[in-house]
C-alpha cells in the first residue's frame, strides 16, 4: 500500500488525513484539524505543513500526498490564481520527496507540476473530493458538509455528481454553497434583528460576534471545538461568548440578562438552520428526484445540517460504520486520500 498523506488547505483551517498502513495493526485514518489563518501568517505555511507531517508521519515520510484546498480565496492574494500558485509552490518546498498530486475541477489527481500550468483548475476542490467519495457508499443521495466557514449541498444520483456548476461563484448561485457555518460567521450575515425584551431589536453590523458564539451558548459547540479566533480576541468561554452576543446590539452583561442572551442565541440558530433549509430547497427544486434518497451530514455542524434536513421532513442516512474517529469532521481530506490510493491502484493495473 502507498503511504498517502491528503491535505485540505483552507483559509482558516488545515486539516490532514493519513490513510493506515499495511503493518498497522488498528487499520485506522489518522486525521489532524488546525486552526491556521492564512491571511496573518502566510509566511508560516510550510512550516505548518511540516509539524502537521510531523504529528501524523512521525516514523515514515509519505509517499504520496494528495492535496485539495480552498486558502487561494484569502484576500491575502490579489487573485485566486496567486493563491494556489502560492500554496502549491509551498507544499513542493516543504516536501521534495513525495510525489503529489492535486485534485482538479474534473475530480481528477494531476502530478504538481502540470497542475501549476493551470492553478485555476484545482481552486476550491475539496468539496469534489468529498462528493465522489461519498457517491460510492451513499450512489443515490444529497451531501450536506457544513463546516466551520461554508456548507456544500451536493446532489448524487447513480453515483454521480449532479452538480450546476463547480466554481465558488456557480455554486453559490445554485444554492450548492451556502457561505454558512459553525464557527465563523458573522452573525450579521445570517439576522437583521434578534429579540430584546420582547420586541425585535436591529443588529450592529460590526464583526462583534461569530456563529461559533452562538452554539457555545446553546450548548451545541464545547469550547474545545472552537479552534477559530474570537472577534474580541478572548478565549471562547460560555461568558466571553455571551459578552461578544450581548455585543451584536450594542449592549453588555450590565444590559442584558443571560437570558436575553440565549434568546438572541436560538433565534440567530434558527435563522441558520433556515439559511441552510433555503439551500436544500434550491437545489432539491433542481434535483427532484432526490426527495426520496436519504441526507448524508457531515462536518463540525452536523446538527445544523439535521436541523435543516428535518426541517424539509428529509430522511437522514445512518452513518454508523462509515467513519472513525474524527474522520466525520475532515471529510474532504479522508476522501481525497482514498480516492488518490484508487487512483494510483488503477494506474499500476
Amino acid at each position: 500500500m502507498t503511504r498517502i498523506l491528503a491535505w485540505d488547505i483552507g483559509g482558516a483551517n488545515i486539516k490532514a488525513a493519513r490513510l493506515p498502513l499495511s503493518d498497522d495493526p488498528a487499520g485506522c485514518v489518522r486525521v489532524v484539524s488546525r486552526p491556521y489563518e492564512i491571511w496573518r501568517e502566510k509566511d508560516r505555511l510550510q512550516d505548518a505543513l511540516y509539524e502537521i507531517c510531523s504529528q501524523l508521519c512521525p516514523a515514515d515520510e509519505p509517499e504520496a500526498f494528495a492535496v485539495t484546498m480552498t486558502a487561494e480565496l484569502s484576500d491575502i492574494f490579489r487573485t485566486k490564481r496567486e493563491g494556489v500558485t502560492f500554496v502549491l509552490e509551498s507544499i513542493r518546498a516543504c516536501f521534495p520527496a513525495p510525489a503529489i498530486y492535486v485534485l482538479s475541477l474534473s475530480g481528477e489527481f494531476v502530478p504538481i507540476g502540470d497542475a501549476m500550468l493551470h492553478p485555476l483548475n484545482f481552486a476550491a476542490t475539496n468539496w469534489l473530493a468529498s462528493a465522489r467519495w461519498i457517491a460510492q457508499k451513499f450512489p443515490d443521495c444529497l451531501l450536506v458538509d457544513v463546516g466551520s466557514t461554508t456548507t456544500d449541498i451536493l446532489p448524487i444520483l447513480d453515483g454521480q455528481l449532479h452538480v450546476s456548476g463547480r466554481t465558488d461563484m456557480a455554486r453559490l448561485a445554485s444554492g450548492e454553497l451556502v457561505f454558512s457555518g459553525v464557527l465563523r460567521t458573522n452573525l450579521a450575515s445570517i439576522v437583521q434583528t434578534v429579540p430584546v425584551a420582547g420586541r425585535m431589536c436591529r443588529v450592529a453590523s460590526e464583526y462583534f460576534a461569530v456563529s461559533g458564539d452562538v452554539h457555545l451558548v446553546l450548548g451545541n459547540l464545547r469550547p474545545e471545538d472552537y479552534t477559530c479566533s474570537t472577534p474580541d480576541g478572548q478565549s471562547p468561554s460560555l461568558d466571553s461568548a455571551r459578552r461578544r452576543l450581548a455585543r451584536l446590539v450594542c449592549a453588555d452583561m450590565e444590559m442584558l440578562s443571560a437570558d436575553d442572551i440565549d434568546a438572541m442565541a436560538r433565534h440567530i440558530c434558527g435563522q441558520q438552520v433556515r439559511q441552510i433549509r433555503e439551500g436544500l430547497s434550491q437545489v432539491l427544486a433542481r434535483v427532484p428526484e432526490l426527495r426520496g434518497h436519504p441526507v448524508v451530514i457531515v462536518g463540525a455542524g452536523t446538527f445544523l445540517g439535521s436541523a435543516a434536513a428535518k426541517s424539509l421532513d428529509l430522511s437522514i442516512a445512518d452513518l454508523a460504520g462509515t467513519f472513525g474517529n474524527g474522520e466525520q469532521a475532515v471529510v474532504p481530506c479522508v476522501a481525497a486520500a482514498h480516492l488518490l490510493e484508487r487512483q494510483l491502484k488503477d494506474g499500476c493495473k
